[in-house]
C-alpha cells in the first residue's frame, strides 16, 4: 500500500520553509499531494491557479528526485476531509518554533478525532528558514524589498511582476 501524504497551506506564495518541509515530506512518502486552501474571506495575493503554477513549478523537479508522485489541489473544506479524499493517511506539517508546536498540537488532537486513520507528522522546519512567513515576505516584496533570500527563483520573478502592476 503507497503511502500518501497530504501539506497543506495558504502557499501564498511558496516559500523556502515551505520547500524545506516539502523536501523532507518527498523523502517519507511514495505520493505527496499540495494541499492549497482555498477560503471565501480571504484575499490571497496570488490565485489559487497561480499558487498551483508556482507549487508545481518549484516542487516537481524536487519530487522526481526522490522518486515521489506530486499532487497538487486546492480545498475548501476541512483538511482531514481533503486527506481522506486524497487517500492520505498522514499530515505533514512543518514547524518553525514552539509557538508553531502549541498551534499545530492542538489541531493533529482535533484532526485526530475527525480522522483517526490520518496521522499528523511534524517535519521541523531547518535553522536558515526559521523565521520565513508568507506573511513577511507579501509584506517585504510590496514594499520594493528583495524576497531572493526567502523564496524560489521563480517565485521571486512573479512578486516583482506582481508588485510592479500595482
Amino acid at each position: 500500500m503507497p503511502r500518501i501524504a497530504l501539506y497543506a497551506g495558504s502557499f501564498d506564495p511558496v516559500t523556502n520553509g515551505h520547500f524545506d518541509v516539502i523536501r523532507h515530506a518527498v523523502r517519507l512518502a511514495d505520493k505527496l499531494v499540495l494541499a492549497i486552501g482555498v477560503h471565501p474571506g480571504k484575499a490571497p495575493l496570488f490565485s489559487a491557479e497561480e499558487r498551483l503554477a508556482m507549487l508545481q513549478e518549484t516542487c516537481t523537479p524536487l519530487a522526481r528526485e526522490a522518486k515521489c508522485e506530486l499532487s497538487c489541489v486546492t480545498f475548501s473544506g476541512l483538511v482531514v476531509d481533503t486527506a481522506k479524499k486524497e487517500g492520505a493517511t498522514l499530515l505533514i506539517r512543518g514547524l518553525r518554533d514552539g509557538t508553531d508546536f502549541n498551534y499545530e498540537m492542538q489541531m493533529a488532537g482535533m484532526n485526530e478525532t475527525m480522522a483517526p486513520g490520518v496521522q499528523t507528522v511534524f517535519l521541523p522546519a531547518s535553522p536558515m528558514v526559521r523565521p520565513i512567513t508568507a506573511t513577511l515576505v507579501r509584506q517585504i516584496a510590496g514594499m520594493g524589498g528583495d524576497v531572493s533570500a526567502f523564496v524560489p527563483a521563480s517565485v521571486a520573478a512573479h512578486l516583482k511582476k506582481k508588485f510592479s502592476r500595482a
